[in-house]
């Protein structure tokens, strides 16, 4: 629902490297992932990142939609009522996708495809569609136009044309695969992460309580918001950037908040949050924190369109933040 995210940056508090650590980088998905090992054999560690790698490539090949055989390339070709059968990573990622659907109230949304493709232009622009074919769109926009079957792996779309993008999940999902790796591989200090903008931490490293992560302003990456050590842990960081978002509820735009980030148990949940809470109220947020204890939120508001570093801003917190970590004034 953007085209940029805030980086999470991967920084010690004091500035100083933890020993014994081993970063081997990868491109794919349009954005690079990071593997960060601490262990003493380097060699082993790279046999594992070479297989953690290729297999962010094979999942990249069932998940993407530009990819017309790709599982949700044909998901999204599917006729209505005909079943198809896909791969474990696409399907349990739609899974996932259809828990979140329903846990925000139909915020997050993979199968907004549809409305972007009247509410854009070619360029990415705000257009405004008629009637007709705004009307088109929404008939064909909903998690529930999907049906899943869990016993033959597949999925059942209800009316032609609906258009499923992994997008705002995906790279969580496959974070959380790296990290299943990493544990099968006894490699259990570690932490991984997509873009920066999707991380998972294990095992903190030796002698530590966590992997240092922060938060910053994205119209200034010099000016940190949070602080913080992070073991058995995700967080996914969203931002407006450039990009246009919209709200499948209304299909109409939403103004008024910067960036979010969202701190969880996996990856995957915490991508769709916070994409998620790019959009719910400040309400909704705190009523989704209040009834899902193992989340926190973290979210700019602005109403400054241009977001210059000038602008000041509103931070809010959503969940149980320990004291400290965050270091700007709350509204």
């Amino acid at each position: 629902m953007s085209d940029k995210t805030p980086e999470v940056f991967l920084v010690n508090s004091h500035g100083e490297a933890v020993e014994g650590i081993h970063r081997f980088s990868h491109d794919a998905m349009a954005t690079i992932y990071e593997v960060l090992i601490q262990h003493e054999d380097v060699r082993y560690c790279r046999q594992a990142a070479h297989e953690m790698f290729a297999e962010i490539d094979r999942i990249e090949q069932e998940l993407s939609r530009y990819i017309a055989n790709s599982d949700i390339g044909r998901i999204n070709a599917a006729t209505p009522g005909e079943p198809v059968q896909v791969g474990l990573e696409a399907f349990e990622c739609l899974k996932t996708a259809c828990r979140l659907y329903e846990e925000t109230g139909g915020v997050f949304d993979v199968t907004i495809g549809s409305l972007f493709g009247v509410l854009l232009d070619e360029k990415k622009r705000p257009r405004t569609p008629d009637e007709v074919e705004l009307a088109a769109a929404l008939a064909r926009t909903g998690v529930h136009l999907l049906s899943l079957d869990e016993n033959l792996y597949t999925v059942t779309v209800a009316v032609a044309g609906v258009q499923v993008d992994l997008g705002g999940i995906g790279k969580g999902f496959t974070v959380d695969r790296l990290g299943g790796m990493l544990r099968e591989w006894g490699l259990n200090r570690a932490m991984v992460h997509g873009g920066c903008s999707s991380v998972l931490a294990l095992d903190a490293p030796e002698g530590a309580d966590g992997w240092p992560v922060t938060f910053s302003d994205p119209r200034n990456y010099t000016q940190t918001l949070v602080r913080m050590s992070l073991a058995n842990e995700a967080v996914n960081g969203s931002g407006r950037g450039s990009g246009h978002i919209i709200d499948p509820r209304t299909a109409k735009p939403v103004l008024g908040r910067l960036a979010s980030w969202a701190c969880t148990r996996d990856a995957a949940t915490g991508d769709g949050l916070s994409t998620a809470f790019m959009i719910m109220s400040a309400e909704e947020i705190r009523q989704f924190c209040a009834t899902h204890k193992d989340v926190r939120a973290l979210v700019i508001e602005d109403d400054d369109a241009e977001a210059t570093p000038s602008h000041e801003i509103a931070v809010q917190a959503f969940g149980p933040w320990r004291q400290g970590q965050i270091l700007v004034p709350l509204k």
